[in-house]
């Protein structure tokens, strides 16, 4: 059987309508990337897109958050939420837009999901789909499976979320600087002049998490940046203010139920 080029069209980066059929409630787009490419702030203002890096690693950042989406793994984006996409190491983007009418009870919020190996090759096979497809077809019927495999995807903790206080901003900066420094709750209270219990109140009501549990999250997140780059376990490790190796996979492991060697694989 004769192969069918795969369509290679560039994701608009203006976020404009993309020039699809109304039937089709599906459509995949294949992109390869060099190390270091950004694709700057955009939104896909009708459809939803699943953004699955098939090899290397991709940062998004968008209004609620940043995410890490390694090989194996991809982010929803529900339609008309702006994001940016920074690409750690060459990436093969392979990235799915879906109709909203098309998929019942989507995300509605941006969320890094697993993909699993079926639905893998599906993506592959859709690169290729020719638009518009006959929904009745072999390739309406490939795509119809890709709907249904989307609906079952488990969501991932690869996500940070950006508070909006500016007490909470300032923790964050910090963070971003000095991820390994040690200070308490109580200690950034004394240095923002507030009572311990306003922090508490504030990591609940903007982050839904407690004030330990965000700053874990972000260590987690910032490690997983710097693995994908390649750098060593115990360097990541200390980086992150873990007195050890043994107990940031520890940690890694009660996460993800994975090595930190083992999650790129």
């Amino acid at each position: 059987m004769p192969h069918r080029k795969k369509d290679i069209t560039p994701v608009d980066a203006a976020g404009q309508r993309l020039p699809l059929g109304p039937e089709s409630a599906v459509l995949c787009r294949a992109r390869d990337y060099a190390a270091g490419t950004v694709i700057p702030l955009h939104h896909h203002p009708d459809r939803h897109q699943l953004v699955y890096a098939a090899s290397g690693v991709l940062v998004v950042q968008a209004g609620t958050g940043r995410w890490v989406v390694p090989s194996t793994r991809a982010i929803w984006m529900p339609a008309g939420i702006g994001h940016k996409v920074s690409c750690i190491g060459a990436v093969r983007m392979r990235s799915l837009y879906i109709l909203p009418q098309a998929i019942a009870d989507a995300p509605p919020s941006a969320a890094t999901v697993s993909i699993t190996p079926l639905l893998a090759e599906l993506i592959g096979a859709a690169a290729i789909v020719e638009q518009p497809y006959v929904p009745d077809s072999r390739d309406g019927h490939l795509m119809q499976l890709i709907l249904d495999e989307l609906q079952a995807l488990p969501v991932l903790p690869l996500h940070v979320p950006e508070p909006v206080d500016p007490r909470l901003q300032q923790i964050a900066q910090h963070w971003d600087a000095a991820p390994d420094d040690a200070s308490t709750l109580q200690d950034w209270a004394v240095r923002l002049g507030v009572d311990a219990k306003t922090i508490q109140r504030l990591c609940a009501r903007e982050l839904h998490m407690t004030f330990g549990q965000w700053r874990q999250q972000i260590r987690l997140v910032r490690a997983l940046e710097r693995l994908a780059h390649g750098e060593k376990v115990i360097d990541v490790a200390l980086s992150q203010g873990y007195a050890s190796p043994s107990a940031f996979t520890a940690m890694f492991k009660k996460r993800f139920g994975q090595l930190p060697s083992q999650f790129f694989q």
